[in-house]
């Protein structure tokens, strides 16, 4: 059977014009966030009917990211039944990715599974909670050898050539990580944009949205530009692929639909929610979450421009804060899933997959995959 390589095609970045760099950083806002409490309780119900291409037949294959534990958020309940002929939960790749994976045997039958989680988020907010207050950076700086992965170049994260010219031109000889991480970030949200002509969440071609001059895509496209630089100058850096769970409240008072939404019930549908994020470390700390991808999504939501105060306090609470309206998933870029995929490697693991007889079912349109997400916040 003919394979298909839409996974490669899809997410083309924007023609819009490019932006003019802007290389200083950002000055400090003056508007507060709220301090409301931060740890919320959702219930997410996922549930999958697959169909079949056209023409397609044989076994079919479906891997499902599934939620890790972290300080962050815990998982609560986790069952799954459906019409599979077996289905069960693996860690067994490269990035420790949880994988909920079934089968069925032919593309014929009705082909349906459904996963029901309850998740429990608390807000991640070391810098606003002045956990940095006291922390020096250590002479001699030492990585764990699983923090030190995240210093590795992937497939669409090179960090030599014009990736490691622009990190060592923003932080301008700058030693210290904690203010690399900073000059970094603040160049990033200023210099690229939302595109809503990406497919998806983009791909994250780190040296091929650089080099066309266009700095635009949606959340992987910018969150792995920021990764791919951190690398570059020497810090460890992660993006974390997942699914925003219902409305932004510290974060919503900037823009009710960049961050996240939901009913007056507090529910919502999330089937088209996912998002990346991102995460560095601060040797001697530990990791620390960031999210320029959102600033330049609240940006192009609410029609404002950079320096707009509203926009700077967003962009000064995404450097070491995370409202946890949001659950991720893994760390998962370039690797190869548990059971193996005939297509290979994935790019990244925030989507549902599936392979009929090996072809790749296009995860980008949930109506043809077919997929459906539901949250509801429980208050």
């Amino acid at each position: 059977m003919q394979r298909r390589d839409f996974l490669k095609t899809a997410a083309l970045l924007s023609t819009a014009a490019a932006i003019t760099p802007v290389l200083a950083s950002a000055k400090s806002s003056a508007i507060e966030l709220p301090s409301s409490g931060g740890r919320r309780r959702f219930s997410l119900i996922n549930a999958y009917n697959l169909v079949a291409p056209y023409g397609s037949e044989g076994v079919v294959n479906l891997w499902i990211p599934l939620p890790e534990e972290t300080a962050f958020q815990q998982i609560r309940k986790l069952d799954f039944n459906g019409t599979y002929q077996d289905a069960y939960i693996s860690t067994n790749n490269a990035y420790g990715a949880k994988t909920l994976f079934a089968t069925w045997p032919d593309a014929k039958g009705k082909m349906t599974i459904t996963v029901e989680l309850v998740i429990e988020t608390e807000d991640w907010e070391p810098i606003k909670g002045g956990e940095l207050t006291h922390y020096r950076t250590p002479t001699e700086l030492h990585y764990p050898a699983d923090v030190a992965l995240y210093l590795q170049p992937t497939k669409h994260m090179p960090i030599d050539g014009i990736v490691k010219q622009t990190a060592d031109k923003i932080v301008a000889g700058e030693t210290d990580p904690l203010k690399k991480a900073r000059l970094i970030y603040n160049w990033v949200s200023a210099n690229m944009f939302r595109d809503n002509n990406v497919i998806g969440c983009g791909t994250g071609d780190v040296a091929t949205i650089l080099e066309s001059g266009k700095l635009g895509g949606k959340c992987t496209d910018i969150n792995s530009v920021f990764v791919a630089l951190m690398r570059a100058v020497g810090v460890p850096a992660r993006e974390m692929f997942g699914i925003r769970l219902g409305q932004a409240v510290k974060m919503g008072q900037y823009s009710k639909k960049a961050f996240g939404s939901a009913d007056d019930k507090g529910v919502a549908d999330v089937t088209g929610g996912q998002h990346c994020r991102a995460m560095f470390y601060l040797a001697g700390y530990g990791w620390l979450p960031a999210d320029p991808a959102d600033v330049t999504k609240m940006r192009l939501t609410e029609n404002k421009e950079h320096s707009d105060p509203a926009v700077q306090a967003v962009n000064d609470y995404l450097f070491g804060n995370w409202e946890m309206n949001w659950v991720g998933f893994n760390y998962g870029r370039d690797f190869d899933l548990f059971p193996a995929t005939e297509q290979t490697p994935l790019n990244n693991f925030g989507y549902p997959y599936a392979e009929v007889d090996g072809d790749p079912v296009n995860y980008y349109e949930p109506k043809v995959f077919a997929y459906d997400y539901k949250s509801s916040e429980q208050r």
